[in-house]
C-alpha cells in the first residue's frame, strides 16, 4: 500500500467521522425543539397570535385539503344588540344557547392511524384535525351569547392525552371536592368509549376531607343518580399518614373520615384505593379478552389519571407508589410527559399532564381562583378576590384573619359580600402590607388570599345542581341563616339625609378626597357681650387703593400753595 492510498484511507474515514458527527448535532437540535415545543402549554392567546396561528396551518395544510383554508370571518361591530337587555333576560338566554350547544364542546379526536403510516403523514393528519377542531370552537364563539374559558391550544399537550386513554383501560379524572362539576368533562368519557367500548371513567373526588360529612351525602346522592363512578379521596391526608406526620390545619377535620356509616361517602385511604383500582381495571381487562383473540390478550391493568392542572394528580399517584416519583408544585402544569409507574405486576399507573378543557359561562378570574390558571400571570386582581368573597362567607373571612371588615352602608344592602377593596385594605392594615408609594400592597395581598382559597385555608364548597338552601342542614349555614334574617331586619331601616351625608365624608376620608384644613366653628358669644359701644372707623384712605381707576401707588396728602396769578389790583 503506497503513501498516497494510506493518505486517502485516512481522509475518507475523518470525513465519515465529521459527517456522522453533524447527522447527529442536526438530530440532537430536532429533537430538543420538540421538546421545547412540548414543555409548553398553551391557554391563552390573543386574537392575532389565533390569527396568525390559523394562516400558518393552513398555509402547511393546503396540500392535503385546500378547501378547508378560508379565512374566519372578523366580527368588527363591537357594539352588541344585548345592551338593551335586562340582565336576568340576558342570563337567561345565554343559559338556553348553552343547553342547545353542550354537545360541541369536544374533546379534540385523534384521526384513525395504523402503524404502517409514516412520521409525516400521521402528524399532517393530526394537525389537520386539531385545525378543524380550533375552527368549530372559534364558530362557537362568534355566537355573542356564548363565552368560552382558556383551554389548551397545544396540540402535543392533546397527544399527551390521546396516548394515555388509548393504552389505560380505566381512566381516573381527578376533581376537586369542593366543586367537582367544574373540573369534570362529560365528553371525556364518551371519548373514551369511543376508542374501546370495554372503557371506563371514574371520577377521583380529591381534596374531600374539606367537606363536610352531610356535603359529601349530597353529592354521593347526585352521583348515584346520574350513574356516576366516584370515590372519596384526600392526597394530602393519605400522604401524611404513609409518612407518620399530623395534619396541623384547623380546616381539615379529621372527623371528616369515618363520621358517616355509609361506605360511598367514606374517605378512602391508600390501601383501599389501591384494591379499588385494580378490581375495577382487571374486571375492565377480564371482559376485553374474553371477545378479544388469544394473541392480543394482557394480564396487567392500567390505570390513567387525566383531570384540570392542579387538582393532585401528582400527589395522588406518589401516595399511592409510596415515594415521590413526580414532580408536584402549587403551580398547574408542572407534569409536561405523560408517566407510566408499575406498581405490581398487575397494576400499572399512567399519569397525564393537566389539561384545560373548553367550558361556557366560567371567566377567567373564576379559573384563577380555581387554580386552573396561574396565579402569577393575574392583571386584575381585585377581580380574582371578589370571586373570593362573593363565595366566602364574611364572617369566615373575618375569623381566618382575624380582621374586622367594613359592614354595608345604611342604603346598602345588608347581606351584600364584601367588597374586594374592602377586603384587600383590610387584610394590608392587618399584616402591614405597604407598596413603595406609600398605598396598600394590593397585589402581594391578592396573591397570598388565592393561595389560601386554593390550599383550603378559606373553607367554601359548592352543591350539587337541583339543591336548596332548606336542604343545606349543616352547622355552618345556620349561622349564614340568622345573619340573613338579622340582615333583612336592618335593611328594611330607611336611611336618613344625614347617614348618607356622613358617609359620603367618611368615604372622602377614606380616599384622601376631603381636604386637611380645621374647619373653625365660631364660637357662640354670651348675650351680655353683644351690645357694644360703637367705635369710629379711621380714615384709612391714604392706604393702596385697590379700585378699578387706582394705580396702586399710596396716596400722600400735602399742603399745595395756591398758584400765583400776578399782582393785586385794587379797584
Amino acid at each position: 500500500m503506497g503513501k498516497s492510498e494510506k493518505t486517502t484511507l485516512g481522509r475518507s474515514l475523518v470525513k465519515h467521522h465529521n459527517h456522522m458527527i453533524q447527522e447527529s448535532k442536526d438530530k440532537g437540535k430536532y429533537y430538543k425543539n420538540l421538546q421545547k415545543k412540548v414543555l409548553e402549554s398553551v391557554t391563552e392567546v390573543s386574537d392575532i397570535d389565533a390569527i396568525i396561528e390559523q394562516a400558518e396551518e393552513a398555509e402547511r395544510l393546503f396540500a392535503i385539503n385546500h378547501s378547508n383554508t378560508t379565512p374566519l370571518p372578523i366580527n368588527v361591530d363591537t357594539q352588541s344588540s344585548s345592551s338593551t337587555i335586562a340582565a336576568e333576560e340576558w342570563r337567561e338566554q345565554q343559559k338556553i344557547e348553552e343547553a342547545l350547544h353542550a354537545s360541541s364542546l369536544q374533546v379534540p379526536r385523534r384521526p384513525p392511524w395504523t402503524p404502517e403510516m409514516s412520521v409525516e403523514e400521521l402528524d399532517a393528519n393530526e394537525k389537520q384535525a386539531f385545525l378543524n377542531w380550533r375552527r368549530m370552537l372559534v364558530r362557537l364563539e362568534e355566537n355573542e351569547k356564548l363565552v368560552l374559558t382558556p383551554f389548551e391550544k397545544n396540540l402535543d399537550i392533546w397527544r399527551q392525552l390521546w396516548r394515555v386513554l388509548e393504552r389505560s383501560d380505566l381512566i381516573v379524572m381527578v376533581v376537586d371536592a369542593r366543586d367537582p362539576l367544574f373540573y369534570r368533562c362529560p365528553d371525556l368519557e364518551a371519548y373514551a368509549r369511543e376508542i374501546d367500548e370495554h372503557k371506563k371513567l371514574m371520577l377521583l373526588v380529591n381534596k374531600a376531607d374539606l367537606l363536610p360529612p352531610h356535603v359529601r351525602e349530597k353529592w354521593a346522592e347526585y352521583f348515584r343518580s346520574n350513574d356516576i363512578l366516584f370515590v372519596f379521596w384526600s392526597a394530602i391526608a393519605a400522604t401524611a399518614v404513609l409518612e407518620g406526620k399530623v395534619l396541623k390545619e384547623q380546616w381539615r377535620k379529621p372527623d371528616n373520615f369515618h363520621k358517616t356509616d355509609d361506605p360511598d361517602v367514606v374517605i378512602y385511604g391508600r390501601d383501599e384505593l389501591l384494591c379499588r383500582l385494580q378490581s375495577e381495571a382487571q374486571e375492565i381487562v377480564r371482559a376485553r379478552n374474553s371477545r378479544a383473540a388469544v394473541e392480543s390478550q394482557r394480564e396487567n391493568a392500567v390505570v390513567g389519571f387525566v383531570g384540570y392542572p392542579n387538582v393532585g394528580k401528582s400527589s395522588t399517584i406518589n401516595a399511592l407508589v409510596g415515594q415521590k416519583r413526580t414532580g408536584v408544585t402549587s403551580t398547574p402544569g408542572k407534569t409536561k410527559h405523560f408517566q407510566t409507574l408499575i406498581i405490581s405486576d398487575e397494576l400499572m399507573l399512567c399519569d397525564c399532564p393537566g389539561l384545560v378543557f373548553p367550558s361556557f359561562s366560567s371567566s377567567r378570574y373564576e379559573m384563577i381562583t380555581c387554580g386552573v390558571l396561574p396565579i402569577d400571570r393575574m392583571t386584575e386582581h381585585r377581580e380574582a378576590i371578589q370571586v373570593v368573597a362573593d363565595k366566602v362567607p364574611r364572617h369566615v373571612i373575618e375569623s381566618v384573619y382575624n380582621i374586622t371588615l367594613p359592614k354595608p352602608k345604611t342604603y346598602e344592602r345588608q347581606s351584600r359580600p364584601p367588597l374586594a377593596a374592602e377586603l384587600l385594605r383590610a387584610y394590608c392594615a392587618s399584616r402591614g402590607y405597604v407598596a413603595s408609594s406609600g398605598l396598600p400592597d394590593e397585589t402581594k395581598a391578592a396573591r397570598q388570599i388565592l393561595k389560601d382559597y386554593i390550599g383550603g385555608k378559606l373553607p367554601h364548597f359548592a352543591m350539587p345542581p337541583g339543591m336548596t338552601e332548606e336542604d343545606n342542614t349543616g352547622p355552618e349555614t345556620g349561622s349564614d341563616s340568622e345573619e340573613g334574617s338579622d340582615d333583612e331586619e336592618e335593611s328594611e331601616q330607611v336611611p336618613g339625609i344625614d347617614d348618607v351625608l356622613e358617609d359620603l365624608s367618611s368615604f372622602d376620608l377614606a380616599n384622601g378626597l376631603a381636604s386637611t384644613k380645621k374647619v373653625r366653628v365660631k364660637k357662640e358669644t354670651a348675650s351680655h357681650k353683644q351690645h357694644k359701644k360703637p367705635q369710629r372707623k379711621k380714615d384709612r384712605n391714604w392706604r393702596v387703593k385697590n379700585t378699578e381707576d387706582g394705580d396702586g401707588m399710596p396716596v400722600v396728602r400735602v399742603f399745595q400753595k395756591p398758584a400765583n396769578t400776578g399782582p393785586l389790583t385794587m379797584r
